[in-house]
């Protein structure tokens, strides 16, 4: 059984070698999750998240069919949290052992043993069971190395040697001290004499009429030894500590020394097998949390179909943002939305409030869900990988006194085309509102008709509705380029709600005003209502 290079989220070592290479780890950072949101709804405590998106599409498939074996056994994610505060000793001891004397590291080593062997029956009384259930390739090799490992002869006789040797040394309860004294009756030579499976007793006449027991055998004490009196020094303490140690290393000098060969050449290896499972594990089930949260929500998910990254594709039928999902009651809105060859860039606009922040916010979580190899909250999708997400929020950051808000807008913009290129994703959410309108819509054009070149995805919410009106003037001066496709998205209002439903259309931004001032009632008609209900009360 070699579990060496073994992973629950890569299918072989070359593909984690790569990974961690750099080779196939896409420019996702903090700011992102954190802007997406996803950090809030997957919070790792051992990892960062950061670590483990990825462009491969066969580790990404890997991992989707992992986590459909967690959501379909929910007794994996019982034993994968049975597992984590075992491994979590085992990390404790090895910190202990390398500050410990040679008996405190012998008693260790076989604590280590006892916790690698829970380890072992933790994993093997369920991986069993659930071994014909088992569809993705991650379960069913650890289960098949596993089972042979569990019910192997070598794994018998280590059970049967830990055996022997725990009962020789958690059965010890005490040891036989011999002292020769001198003429003067001055200790001249000590030693072990014997180690007992039976504690001494006390002499004293009281702890005697206590137990009812009045007989002197070898096991009753005459006299205490005086370094564990009261009265003594923490120092005095020690150092009789100490020859005890010294003495019983010597008694169990050939022992330890045979079980250091076993601890080095077996146990040491496939232990950190499992040790290097823990930032794996939590990932596994924390995703998992999160998924079977969303359904218990009644919220859908699909496992995606990854088309290749050349291919920029994205569709999403009955997409939905998750962090949203998590936090209202109300019914989740869900929309379409596919990426194609007459729109590789979106102007999203609409009315304040109507949804353009939640669906674009919904756009990225999808896509980095996916380089996860997590399920996508929707009722369907093809996604291709992206070298890089890029979002460009409403800043927070009260640090503009070099450029100003519009200047430090444009610094970012301009720090996203130094680093994306054809296979990114771009999220823009009412970049440049800092100024206005006339401004900010020609500083747009510019950035749209950029990203029209790169040939990247984008999907630009903005409540600059003239922006629309350029989208042809854009695409024909990047068209003799080959620059990507822009279209427009609305976010709908409908009898003068807003429905948080997105269409593929031109905006109108005269009838987002005339349905907004209807929902105050401050339309035209509503208005004249009102002048002619006040005329005919100063009538009467």
């Amino acid at each position: 059984m070699d579990l060496t290079n073994f992973s629950l989220l890569y299918p072989d070592a070359e593909s984690q070698r790569r990974h961690y290479s750099g080779q196939c780890r896409p420019d996702i950072d903090a700011d992102v999750i954190e802007q997406l949101g996803l950090s809030e709804i997957l919070d790792l405590k051992n990892a960062d998240l950061t670590e483990y998106f990825t462009t491969d599409s066969d580790v990404i498939v890997y991992r989707t069919e992992t986590f459909a074996d967690m959501l379909n056994n929910e007794a994996l994610v019982e034993m994968l949290n049975d597992l984590m505060p075992v491994l979590g000793d085992v990390m404790e001891l090895r910190r202990l052992e390398a500050d410990s004397g040679d008996t405190e590291s012998y008693l260790l080593s076989i604590t280590e043993i006892e916790l690698y062997i829970s380890s072992i029956e933790i994993l093997h009384s369920t991986l069993k069971r659930v071994q014909p259930n088992l569809r993705g390739a991650a379960f069913r090799t650890l289960a098949e190395r596993i089972i042979e490992l569990a019910e192997s002869e070598y794994y018998g006789n280590l059970n049967k040697k830990l055996a022997e040797l725990t009962s020789r040394v958690r059965e010890i309860k005490s040891v036989t001290v011999g002292v020769n004294l001198d003429a003067q009756l001055r200790p001249k030579h000590a030693g072990v004499l014997s180690i007992n499976n039976e504690a001494f007793r006390s002499g004293d006449v009281i702890d005697k009429i206590l137990r009812l027991d009045f007989k002197s055998d070898e096991y009753t004490c005459i006299a205490n030894l005086v370094p564990f009196g009261k009265r003594q020094s923490e120092d005095q303490k020690m150092a009789l500590s100490l020859a005890f140690n010294s003495a019983i290393n010597e008694v169990y000098k050939s022992s330890l020394r045979s079980w250091k060969k076993i601890v080095q050449s077996y146990v040491l290896e496939n232990t950190d097998f499992l040790l290097n499972l823990m930032p794996e594990i939590e990932l596994l089930v924390k995703g998992t949390r999160l998924m079977k949260s969303l359904s218990a929500r009644g919220c859908k998910l699909c496992m995606p179909t990854i088309a290749p990254a050349p291919d920029h594709a994205f569709s999403a039928i009955g997409l939905y943002n998750p962090v949203v999902a998590l936090k209202v009651e109300d019914e989740i809105i869900t929309n379409d939305l596919i990426f194609d060859e007459n729109a590789s860039i979106y102007i999203l606009s609409g009315p304040n409030r109507g949804g353009k922040s939640v669906i674009t916010c919904a756009l990225g979580l999808a896509q980095t869900m996916m380089q996860l190899g997590l399920y996508v909250p929707a009722e369907s999708a093809v996604i291709s990988p992206c070298d890089a997400v890029f979002t460009h929020f409403p800043s927070v950051s009260t640090d503009t006194i070099d450029h100003g808000r519009l200047g430090e807008e444009c610094v970012r913009l301009g720090d996203i085309f130094d680093r994306l290129s054809a296979e990114s994703l771009v999220l823009l959410d009412e970049s440049l509102s800092s100024t206005g309108s006339f401004e900010g819509a020609a500083i747009a054009t510019e950035v749209l008709a950029g990203l029209s070149r790169a040939g990247c995805r984008c999907l630009f919410s903005t409540h600059l509705h003239e922006l629309a009106a350029g989208v042809e003037e854009i695409n024909a001066r990047t068209a003799e380029f080959g620059g990507g496709r822009i279209d427009t998205l609305v976010a709908g209002i409908e009898d003068g709600k807003r429905s948080f439903k997105i269409h593929r259309a031109k905006p109108d931004g005269k009838s987002y005003a005339r349905d907004i001032a209807a929902k105050y009632g401050l339309s035209y008609e509503n208005i004249m209502k009102k002048i002619e209900q006040k005329s005919i009360k100063e009538e009467k």
